[in-house]
């Protein structure tokens, strides 16, 4: 572009274009807007996050037939942005904590490298999937409910998931409208050929928990695990999550 010049000159100044073409850009592209500022000011959960004096926490115990001494499994969480609409509660660390010394090693081992997945950020939710498909070759045990935990690295995996579930990283994938229904007609159904009544199998479900809520013949459901599953017209059929071998 030529500009001619009228006026005498009386100065000159040598203008690096780079520079001119930031300088004008943030007049071009005017003032941010307050939520891309908002935005930019996000903490997320990284490796480099500073931990802090006190962190929010729980304690899950766990008790299984292959110790007589229980398991204490804490997990801290750490609150970000607190206080604003971009508030996050993250997992930050895991202690596990037993009187039973057989497993010190590789528990200690596992919570450390648990910690710093935690730590690291993104999507941790992965562990839970990687720890319950751990098997022991000695075989599993049955938990109260009548749920079949392959190991004990598993049933640490469900605590952990149990966790993520109450701060709200796991959301809850339960039966849907259809499902429920049909869960529920072959309850009833097979209470009926039993010749008890609804209410009082509905009374020991209340009463009794999830293990008096399935008949004691119930066998294992390979879908969720649970002592649930029971022959109905030929058919093995799940009345926890209503997995059927006929479809």
């Amino acid at each position: 572009m030529t500009i001619k010049i009228e006026g005498r000159i009386t100065d000159y100044e040598v203008v690096n274009d780079a520079a001119e073409t930031q300088a004008a850009a943030p007049a071009a592209a005017g003032a941010p807007a307050p939520g891309q500022a908002a935005e930019s000011n996000i903490i997320q959960m990284h490796e480099k996050v500073e931990r802090p004096e006190a962190l929010f926490g729980s304690t899950y115990k766990v008790k299984t037939p292959l110790s007589e001494h229980a398991l204490y499994v804490t997990i801290n969480d750490i609150v970000l942005n607190a206080g604003t609409e971009y508030e996050l509660r993250r997992p930050f660390e895991i202690f596990i904590n037993s009187k039973n010394m057989d497993h010190f090693q590789w528990i200690v081992a596992l919570t450390r490298i648990i910690s710093a997945v935690f730590r690291k950020g993104g999507d941790v939710t992965f562990l839970v999937e990687e720890m319950r498909s751990v098997f022991d070759p000695r075989g599993g045990y049955f938990k109260k409910g009548g749920v079949f935990m392959p190991s004990l690295v598993a049933e640490i995996g469900d605590v952990i998931e149990r966790h993520l579930r109450m701060i709200g990283l796991l959301k809850d994938q339960g039966l849907d409208e259809h499902q429920q229904r049909f869960v529920e007609e072959k309850r009833a159904e097979y209470e009926a050929s039993r010749g008890r009544s609804g209410a009082d199998a509905g009374g020991e479900g209340a009463e009794g928990g999830r293990e008096a809520a399935f008949p004691e013949g119930a066998r294992l459901c390979a879908k969720c695990q649970t002592k649930a599953a029971i022959m109905m017209d030929g058919c093995l059929t799940c009345l926890n999550c209503g997995e059927s071998k006929c479809g």
